[in-house]
């Protein structure tokens, strides 16, 4: 079975060749296009009055040139301008791809993500890269990684299996945000025999002790199944919606469920998760029908 790694490699290969393909999916839409993914809906439990605006940014993969300083400085302005009530981001700021002409120092690109601004704050959580990427965070097996404390230095919130409750117009909800489900690659350099997850989805909700409506923040979408019907809302990131969509679905996704996670919203038995195609690219600078995006979500 070809894996997305191999897929996205063989792609990159043949758009070198395949110029009217490359130019686009190449230099244009990863690089140049910018959406907005709008949603509006009022989740089961929701409470009645409690208007919320999210805005939700997933995948930047600072780098340059696909994803420069200056494209990430125009990305909060654009977020920014969205007037949400709350900003939230979902993982993997550090770039794995080696298609790069040069990688970006932690405090570089959260400098930039500092000029975030919501009135109810903005709020974090790692993505698989930020902790692949960090060889001190993969020996000591859970130290917090470079991008945890970059962000943090920055007065980011960052959550790790931690859930906030927060305020508007006196209605309360319940931000939760765990910490990465691949987080500790395998390998004998590591003294691991399979990769760990450091997520603790059990011990994060035992944190809301009232029945205001839950938020979950969460990089990866496969542990959806899992979730129970107490939250309202889960959102992730890490698919970049396999990016090459084509006719609605992705040929590859990085998700043990294919397609079934693979962008957008999902509805199962009543439960809702919202699965950005992000912004950055992983394995090779290619995206074909699907865009970058920043997901606002409109609930209430």
């Amino acid at each position: 079975m070809i894996t997305r790694r191999g897929f996205l490699k063989i792609l990159g290969s043949s758009v070198v060749g395949a110029m009217a393909f490359g130019g686009y999916a190449f230099a244009y839409e990863p690089i140049v296009r910018l959406n907005i993914a709008r949603y509006a809906l009022t989740p089961p439990g929701w409470t009645p009055g409690l208007k919320l605006r999210v805005v939700a940014l997933a995948d930047l993969h600072a780098c340059e040139p696909w994803m420069s300083a200056s494209r990430i400085a125009a990305i909060c302005a654009k977020a920014n301008e969205l007037n949400g009530d709350v900003t939230v981001m979902l993982g993997d700021y550090t770039s794995g791809m080696n298609i790069v002409t040069r990688h970006m120092h932690s405090s570089e690109w959260s400098q930039v993500l500092a000029a975030l601004r919501a009135p109810l704050g903005v709020h974090a959580i790692m993505g698989n890269h930020d902790w692949w990427e960090d060889k001190d965070a993969q020996k000591n097996d859970g130290v917090k990684p470079f991008a945890h404390r970059a962000l943090a230095d920055v007065g980011i919130s960052v959550y790790s299996n931690r859930a906030v409750r927060l305020e508007k117009d006196g209605h309360g909800f319940w931000l939760a945000g765990l910490e990465d489900q691949l987080a500790l690659l395998a390998g004998k350099r590591w003294g691991r025999a399979r990769m760990v997850g450091l997520d603790d989805l059990d011990s994060t909700l035992a944190q809301v002790w009232d029945d205001a409506p839950v938020i979950l923040l969460a990089h990866e979408p496969d542990l959806f199944p899992r979730v129970p019907q107490r939250v309202s809302l889960t959102l992730s990131g890490h698919t970049h919606g396999g990016q090459i969509r084509l006719f609605g679905r992705s040929p590859v996704v990085p998700s043990r469920f294919g397609n079934r996670y693979a962008y957008g919203h999902v509805v199962e038995e009543g439960r809702n998760i919202i699965i950005s195609g992000g912004l950055g690219c992983s394995i090779a600078p290619i995206r074909f029908g699907v865009p970058p995006e920043i997901v606002v979500i409109d609930l209430g």
